[in-house]
C-alpha cells in the first residue's frame, strides 16, 4: 500500500508526497564550494578554528551522515561552546535542528551564521527561508529567498526550488491576511465512522453519495448513502462492486448509471498495470461485474482517480504514463460516436505543472475543473485549485481556493454539488469520528462553477402507462451537435445535467411510437433553482382516434412575425420526416398556433402560413402529399389557458401534429 506524509492520502490510489532526501548537509556543501577561500577574522571556519572545536564538529558530521541527528546535535553544540564564532558549526547546527524539525532553533543558528558573513554561504538564505516557511513567517521567507536569488546561484535545483517557494511565500503571506470563510460540517454519523471515509462522489440530484471506507482499517470498499428529506441515511456496502481486493478513488456518473474506479494489482482480468481504471454499470439487477478499461485508456503505469463529465463521454483522470510533465498529470479521454473511448490526451501545461497534479473533479457545468497540485503557488503540500475551460477548449490559469481551505497539509478529493454552493471533502481534522471523515462546506463565490441544472424524466407508454425503454437525445441548438444521447434505464427514467448558457433540444423516441420533443432555453439564464421534472408519454403508432393527442414540435422555430423556418428547426423536422418514412401508413395534420399579441386576423394567417411551411418542408423531403394536411388556429387554443405571462405566450406559440 502506498502511504503519504498526511493521513488524507491513506489509499494506494493516491501516490505519496515524497519528502526530499537530505543527501548533502549544508556545511559539507559550503566546504566543497569554498575550499580555498580566505576568511575574515570576524569568525572562524574549519580551517581556522581550534582543534577542540574541529574535533567535535567532525564527530557531529559523522553522526549526521549516519542519520543520527540527535547525537550530532550534542557534538555541534560542543564545537560552538569551544568556539562561539565557528561559522561552519553554526550552519551545521541550524541544518541539524531543521532535520530534527526544531525550526525555531534552526532559524536562530542560520541567522547567526548569516550575521557573521552573509556572503560566506548564500545558500544559507535558502535554508533560513525554508525554516521560516515551516514557522509560517511567510514575509520573512520571501525576503530571504529574494536575497538568495540575488546571489545568482549556479545550482539549478536549488535555484528552481527557491523560485517556486518564493511564489508560494508571496501567495501565503497574502492568503493568511485575507482568509476565506470556511466552516466545514460533518456529513453525519450515518456516513462517518471510526474507520476512514474518503473520496466522496455525488449524483447530479445530490441524492446519492458514493464513498470509500477503509473497513477494519485496511480493506477499502465502496459504500452508498441516500439523502431523504435532507438527511443522509445509514451507508450500506455497494453490492456487486466490492471484492476482497481494495477498491477506491471512484466517480459516479451524474445520472448514477455507471461507476468508474481504481483497482490495483489485479491479474488475469485484462488490466494493464499496477493501478488501472475499472467500470461498472447499474442495471435492473444491480451493479454489473467491474471490468477494466481497454489498453486505449489504461497503461502499464499508474492510472487512477477518474472524474466523469456531465455529457457522460468525458473522462478525466490522473496518470504517471509517458508524456506526463511531472510525477503525475491529469489526462482526458473522450468517448467517440461509435461508443469507443479515444486515446487520452494530456490536459497541457496550464494544468499540469511538472510536480504532482491529481484528484480531478470535472463539474457538470462542463467548464470548471477542481484538482490538487503541489507545484503551483500555495500553502504547501498539495493545495486545491480550480480552472475554467473556454469555448475553444483551452484551460485558463488555475486559481488557489485560498486559506484556510488549503493548509500545509495535503488537500484533495474535493467534489462540488450541481448548484455549485456545497463542496464535499475528506479530512482527519480534530473532532471527527476517527481517521478521515467526510465534511461539507460552502464554496466561496469566486470558486463556484458556472450554473447548471438537470432534467429528470420517466418515459411511459401513453396507452398502458407502463415504463418503457426509449432513446433520448439532447442537442445543442446553436451548434447542432449532440450533447448527450443514450437509452433510458429499464424503468424508463433518465437524468441529464444541462449547463446553463445554451439552448437544448430534447427528443425521446422508440420504434413504433411517435416521438416527444422539448426545448430548454437556458442561454440567457444566470441561475436556475429548480430542475426540470418530466413525465413523458409516448404514443404508440396505431389506428388514429378522434381525440388523438397533439405532438408538440418544441424545436421548430420561425423568424419573428414570419413563416420563415430558422436553421435550428431542421433537425426536428428531419426527425419527423424520418418517422413518416419508417411508418408509411402514418398520416398527420400539422397545426399552427400563436399567442394573443397583435391582430387576431394576422395571427390566424400567420399560424396557417407556419403550418404550411412545415408541410412544404416535409413534401420536399419526399413525403407523399396525400399523407399531409395543415391547419392554422391562430390564438384560439392556448395550451396553458392564458397568455398573461411571458412563459405562457412562449408555450402557446407552437407547431404540432396530430395523427388522422
Amino acid at each position: 500500500m502506498l502511504a503519504s506524509t498526511k493521513n488524507i492520502f491513506l489509499s494506494k490510489f493516491v501516490l505519496p508526497k515524497n519528502r526530499p532526501m537530505r543527501t548533502l548537509s549544508l556545511v559539507l556543501f559550503v566546504l566543497l564550494c569554498h575550499p580555498e577561500r580566505t576568511f575574515s577574522q570576524n569568525y572562524t571556519t574549519t580551517k581556522t578554528t581550534s582543534n577542540k572545536a574541529l574535533s567535535a564538529f567532525n564527530a557531529g558530521m559523522e553522526e549526521a551522515k549516519r542519520g543520527q541527528a540527535a547525537v550530532a546535535q550534542g557534538y555541534f553544540e560542543q564545537a560552538l561552546k569551544a568556539d562561539p564564532k565557528f561559522i561552519d558549526a553554526k550552519l551545521a547546527l541550524g541544518d541539524n535542528y531543521a532535520e530534527l524539525r526544531d525550526f525555531f532553533k534552526a532559524k536562530k543558528y542560520f541567522e547567526e551564521a548569516i550575521a557573521l558573513d552573509s556572503s560566506y554561504a548564500p545558500v544559507a538564505f535558502l535554508f533560513l527561508a525554508k525554516t521560516e516557511w515551516e514557522l509560517d513567517k511567510y514575509a520573512e521567507c520571501a525576503s530571504h529567498l529574494a536575497s538568495y536569488l540575488r546571489s545568482q546561484p549556479k545550482n539549478e535545483r536549488n535555484r528552481s526550488a527557491a523560485e517556486r517557494l518564493l511564489k508560494s511565500a508571496k501567495f501565503a503571506a497574502e492568503a493568511v491576511k485575507n482568509p476565506i470563510a470556511f466552516d466545514p460540517k460533518s456529513v453525519g454519523d450515518s456516513i462517518n465512522t471510526k474507520w476512514s471515509e474518503y473520496f466522496p462522489s455525488l449524483t447530479a440530484n445530490d441524492e446519492l453519495l458514493i464513498f470509500t471506507r477503509r473497513d477494519g482499517g485496511n480493506d477499502e470498499n465502496f459504500y452508498r448513502s441516500e439523502r431523504k428529506d435532507g438527511v443522509w441515511q445509514k451507508a450500506t456496502p455497494l453490492e456487486g462492486v466490492n471484492t476482497s481486493d481494495n477498491e477506491g478513488a471512484q466517480a459516479i456518473s451524474p445520472d448514477g448509471s455507471w461507476l468508474v474506479f481504481t483497482g490495483c494489482n489485479r491479474e488475469g482480468d485484462g488490466s494493464q498495470g499496477a493501478c488501472d481504471l475499472y467500470w461498472s454499470q447499474l442495471k435492473s439487477t444491480g451493479w454489473s461485474k467491474p471490468v477494466p478499461f481497454s489498453a486505449v485508456i489504461n497503461s502499464p503505469d499508474w492510472d487512477a482517480q477518474p472524474s466523469i463529465g456531465a455529457d457522460n463521454k468525458t473522462l478525466i483522470f490522473t496518470s504517471s504514463r509517458p508524456g506526463t510533465h511531472g510525477s503525475m498529470d491529469l489526462w482526458q479521454s473522450i468517448r467517440q460516436p461509435n461508443g469507443k473511448w479515444g486515446k487520452p490526451e494530456n490536459l497541457g501545461p496550464n494544468i499540469n505543472t511538472g510536480g504532482k497534479d491529481h484528484t480531478p473533479f470535472f463539474h457538470p457545468d462542463g467548464q470548471t475543473l477542481y484538482f490538487s497540485s503541489d507545484s503551483l503557488p500555495g500553502m504547501g503540500g498539495s493545495d486545491i485549485f480550480f480552472a475554467r475551460r473556454d469555448n475553444d477548449g483551452k484551460w485558463g490559469n488555475p486559481q488557489n481556493l485560498g486559506y484556510p481551505i488549503n493548509t500545509k497539509g495535503e488537500e484533495g478529493m474535493l467534489v462540488v454539488s450541481l448548484d455549485g454552493r456545497t463542496a464535499y471533502f475528506a479530512s482527519d481534522r480534530p473532532g471527527g469520528k476517527g481517521g478521515l471523515d467526510i465534511y461539507t462546506f460552502e464554496l466561496p463565490v469566486f470558486a463556484r462553477p458556472q450554473p447548471a441544472t438537470y432534467v429528470e424524466a420517466q418515459v411511459t407508454d401513453a396507452v398502458t402507462g407502463y415504463p418503457i425503454t426509449a432513446k433520448m437525445e439532447f442537442t445543442d441548438l446553436k451548434t447542432g451537435k449532440v450533447f448527450v444521447s443514450g437509452n433510458t434505464k429499464s424503468d424508463g427514467t433518465f437524468l441529464v445535467c444541462l449547463p446553463i448558457g445554451r439552448n437544448y433540444a430534447l427528443n425521446v423516441g422508440k420504434d413504433k411510437y411517435l416521438f416527444f420533443s422539448e426545448n430548454f432555453n437556458l442561454a440567457d439564464l444566470a441561475s436556475l433553482d429548480k430542475p426540470f421534472l418530466l413525465n413523458i408519454e409516448l404514443q404508440p403508432i396505431g389506428i388514429p382516434t378522434a381525440n388523438s393527442t397533439p405532438i408538440v414540435l418544441r424545436n421548430v422555430f420561425f423568424e419573428t412575425g414570419s413563416a420563415s423556418l430558422m436553421p435550428e428547426s431542421l433537425s426536428e423536422l428531419d426527425r419527423l420526416a424520418q418517422l413518416l418514412k419508417e411508418s408509411p401508413a402514418l398520416k398527420i395534420q400539422i397545426n399552427g398556433h400563436t399567442d394573443n399579441v397583435g391582430d387576431v386576423a394576422f395571427n390566424q394567417t400567420l399560424s396557417e402560413a407556419r403550418a404550411k411551411a412545415v408541410q412544404d418542408y416535409l413534401l420536399a423531403k419526399g413525403i407523399a402529399p396525400e399523407r399531409l394536411r395543415f391547419k392554422g388556429f391562430g390564438e384560439t387554443k392556448p395550451i396553458l389557458g392564458s397568455n398573461a405571462t411571458v412563459e405562457g405566450r412562449a408555450r402557446n406559440r407552437r407547431t404540432e401534429f396530430v395523427v388522422w
